[in-house]
């Protein structure tokens, strides 16, 4: 069948329910009736370039369960593509939704395709840490149509989103210098372009020529992730001038985007104390007209290096809860190095958690189905039907292994064994004796 659109937020526009929302409904319990109002106002996206013929597609937006990505890719000093493989077929497995190559070092494209080809995640990028590695050539000798070609470049491989740092402008630059901020901008892509523009003198090329970028993303059906070039890099930036101003822009470029039917999703902090986490969704939500927030971590205190995981997971967790769509996973090596296949899966784990409980809360339909047949697993102590629900099976079964109780009451395990509530419940309750020594 023809394609009489361009985009998913153009097909919702004009009615049609495209067979990427058709799976999305299937997958949230929900009708294509009740999404498709949403995907037309830009409340949901589904990021899925028509190039990526592989991907099995998926919505993001407050109001479906909470989606987790998965950050890696191969730098200077860790260059093993095999490796990255390795992780994205691991993050697959445990149920991550999208993957960013944030690869900066080598030739890229040959990656990009190949995760464009055969991974099902949706796929993400940031073009301007591609623009230097492509072209091979130092910074302040890039010109504005270098990185927009690279754009292109991207969406013709087939990536399905792009973060793009349209938000900081030349009055950036000064409130940088003259504020009181601790950390300055800790985006690495935001970083990027504030040296560019203070090397060269002109404008952030990404806000100067959004429109023919927004030009390049209808044609490919590629989301534009606004980037927060400003976000918090610890607690005491949290909330502060630099984070709100970008804000607003980029509420105004998302409605530039959404007047050509191009899909925008907005990045967000960063390091929030707990208590300014559900302020920061409310005033993204009215900044940017309920445009789905991807938010990193947030981290809720700087003082866990190794744990990070769990600190970007207590705030993943609020942030969801308060309305935010889209969790960038976090590792026990953020701050630290680039992460290894293990802290790939503990960071995964600790999103999917906190994604998971944000859906309970949030009363996303189903989303409590699963423990409640955990539930029911664990009266009867039925421990194969335990790993069924389990979000980690393998790891909850090595445990249990590697301690088993005593054989005569094996199905117990090895805190309580005879003492076990569970069996001495069901043992009271169905009339037998319960037996201790």
């Amino acid at each position: 069948m023809t394609r009489t659109y361009s985009t998913q937020i153009e097909a919702a526009r004009m009615g049609i329910a495209t067979p990427e929302l058709e799976i999305v409904a299937a997958k949230e319990n929900r009708s294509v009736d009740e999404l498709l109002p949403l995907l037309a106002e830009g409340k949901m996206v589904i990021p899925a370039n028509i190039h990526h013929t592989s991907i099995d597609p998926n919505g993001v937006g407050g109001m479906l369960r909470t989606k987790v990505n998965v950050n890696l890719g191969i730098s200077r000093d860790c260059k093993d593509y095999n490796i990255e493989m390795k992780k994205v077929m691991r993050a697959v497995e445990l149920g991550a939704e999208s993957i960013m190559d944030l690869s900066s070092h080598g030739d890229t494209q040959p990656f990009r395709r190949k995760l464009c080809t055969e991974c099902p995640a949706m796929i993400g990028t940031v073009p301007v840490y591609d623009s230097v590695i492509h072209y091979q050539r130092d910074l302040n000798t890039l010109t504005a149509q270098d990185f927009l070609d690279v754009i292109r470049m991207h969406a013709e491989d087939g990536v399905d989103f792009v973060t793009l740092h349209c938000g900081i402008t030349r009055k950036t630059i000064e409130q940088i210098k003259n504020g009181t901020r601790e950390m300055n901008i800790v985006s690495r892509g935001g970083s990027l372009v504030f040296a560019w523009m203070t090397m060269t003198g002109e404008e952030n090329p990404f806000y100067e020529y959004f429109d023919e970028i927004v030009e390049i993303c209808r044609e490919h059906d590629v989301t534009i992730s606004l980037g927060d070039a400003c976000r918090p890099g610890c607690l005491a930036d949290a909330t502060d001038n630099c984070q709100i101003e970008e804000l607003i822009r980029l509420g105004e470029l998302t409605d530039r985007a959404w007047a050509r039917d191009v899909q925008v999703m907005i990045e967000g902090p960063g390091h929030v104390p707990m208590d300014q986490i559900e302020a920061n969704m409310k005033v993204q939500e009215t900044l940017c007209k309920g445009a789905p927030f991807y938010v990193l971590g947030p981290l809720v205190t700087d003082i866990a290096p190794g744990y990070d995981h769990i600190t970007a997971a207590i705030g993943g967790a609020i942030a969801a809860w308060s309305g935010a769509a889209f969790l960038c996973y976090v590792t026990p090596a953020e701050h630290l190095a680039l992460p290894n296949v293990d802290d790939v899966h503990d960071g995964i784990i600790a999103s999917k958690i906190a994604a998971h409980a944000a859906d309970i809360a949030k009363g996303i339909p189903g989303a409590r189905d699963q423990d409640d047949r955990m539930a029911k697993a664990r009266r009867a102590l039925d421990w194969d039907a335990q790993w069924l629900e389990a979000l980690d099976p393998e790891t909850a079964k090595a445990i249990r292994e590697s301690r088993m109780p005593e054989e005569d009451h094996s199905d117990t395990c090895s805190m309580c064994g005879k003492f076990c509530a569970v069996r001495s419940m069901n043992k009271a309750l169905s009339g037998e004796v319960i037996d201790i020594l």
